[in-house]
C-alpha cells in the first residue's frame, strides 16, 4: 500500500487529504481543512508540516495542487490571484526541508486532468482535455498519454481567450471565455443583462441562478443560453485544435450537465470538424466534488 499526501491551496481554505494510491484508483483514508485567508504563505506551510506530522502514517510523497500562475519544474508559487502575498514561494524546496520526503507540484487544471485521466472520466484514453469551470475556466491536456503544461506551465488558460469586445470579466479581461463560463463569470453576465432591462435581481449566486433556470424564470434561461452558447465554440475550438477521445468539465457544468447539453450540441455540430467531433466525448467530471483532493494525491504519486 502506497500511501501519499495531498494538498488543495485554495484562496478561502487548504484540504490536507492523505490517501492510498494503486495503479488504477485513490482511496481518501483522511481528510481535513484549515484557513488559508488572512493567514501568509509561511503561517500555511507550517500548518500543513504540523499537520502532516500528526497523521498515523507518515506519506511517501507530498502532492500539491494550486491555482496558478506557477513554476511546476522550480517548485513555486508565482503571484496567484487568490492568494495575495503569494510571491515566487519556494513551496516544493520549503515543505521537503521540514517533511524529508519528496514533494512535487502542479496547477490546480492540469493536477485535475492528471487524476479524471488516471482515474476518473477519461480513464483508458490517450488524448483528453479537463476544463475546470468553476470559479475560473482554466483547462489541463493529456496529449499522447502525457500531461501538457507547456514551456512555462502556461498551456491550457483557455479562460483568458477573449470571445467578444465586451462582456463580464474573467480573467481580468472583459468579454473573456472565463467571463462567460465560469461560476463568477456566469453571476456577472447575469447583472450585466438585467441592468440592460431594468431589472432588479439582486445578487443571486451561481447555485441560485440554476435553480431558477430549473424553476423555469425566462430571463436566467436566456442567460444559461448565452453561456452555453460561449461554452459551444470553446469546445469546438478545443476539438479542431487537439483531437481528444473526451473532454471532461468539472464545477457549474458537472453539477448541470442535463442543462447545458442540448445547448451545445447544435454548437458542436456547426463549428467542430465532422471527424474529430464523431470520436469526441463531453462529459461530465467522474471525481466529483472531490476532485481537489483526487487531484493532490495524483500528484504525489506521479511517476
Amino acid at each position: 500500500m502506497s500511501i501519499y499526501a495531498g494538498m488543495d491551496i485554495g484562496g478561502t481554505k487548504c484540504a490536507l487529504s492523505l490517501g492510498d494510491c494503486s495503479v488504477d484508483a485513490v482511496n481518501i483514508l483522511h481528510r481535513e481543512e484549515f484557513p488559508t485567508a488572512g493567514q501568509g504563505w509561511r503561517a500555511v506551510l507550517e500548518e500543513f508540516v504540523s499537520r502532516v506530522g500528526s497523521l498515523a502514517r507518515k506519506p511517501e510523497a507530498v502532492g500539491i495542487s494550486c491555482g496558478g500562475p506557477l513554476d511546476s519544474r522550480r517548485g513555486l508559487i508565482l503571484s496567484p490571484p487568490n492568494l495575495p502575498g503569494w510571491d515566487e514561494v519556494p513551496v516544493v524546496k520549503f515543505l521537503e526541508e521540514r517533511l524529508e520526503i519528496p514533494v512535487r507540484i502542479q496547477n490546480d487544471a492540469n493536477a485535475c486532468a492528471y487524476a479524471e485521466w488516471k482515474f476518473g472520466a477519461g480513464r483508458g484514453t490517450r488524448n483528453m482535455v479537463f476544463m475546470t469551470f468553476g470559479t475560473g475556466l482554466g483547462a489541463g491536456l493529456v496529449l499522447d498519454g502525457r500531461l501538457y503544461a507547456g514551456t512555462n506551465d502556461n498551456a491550457g488558460e483557455i479562460g483568458h481567450l477573449r470571445l467578444a469586445p465586451e462582456g463580464p470579466v474573467g480573467y481580468n479581461k472583459a468579454g473573456s471565455a472565463e467571463g462567460f463560463c465560469s461560476g463568477a463569470g456566469i453571476a456577472r453576465l447575469a447583472a450585466i443583462r438585467a441592468r440592460e432591462r431594468g431589472l432588479d435581481i439582486g445578487t443571486p449566486s451561481t447555485k441560485d441562478i440554476f435553480a431558477k433556470v430549473r424553476a423555469g424564470d425566462p430571463f436566467f434561461t436566456e442567460v444559461l443560453r448565452e453561456s452555453a452558447a460561449h461554452l459551444g465554440m470553446i469546445l469546438s475550438w478545443t476539438i479542431d485544435l487537439f483531437n481528444p477521445e473526451v473532454i471532461v468539465l468539472g464545477g457549474v457544468y458537472m453539477r448541470n450537465a442535463d442543462l447545458f447539453e442540448p445547448l451545445i450540441a447544435p454548437v458542436l455540430e456547426r463549428e467542430a470538424l465532422p471527424l474529430a467531433r464523431q470520436v469526441c466525448r463531453i462529459v461530465p467530471a467522474a471525481l466529483s466534488e472531490n476532485v481537489g483532493d483526487y487531484a493532490a494525491l495524483s500528484v504525489a504519486a506521479m511517476e
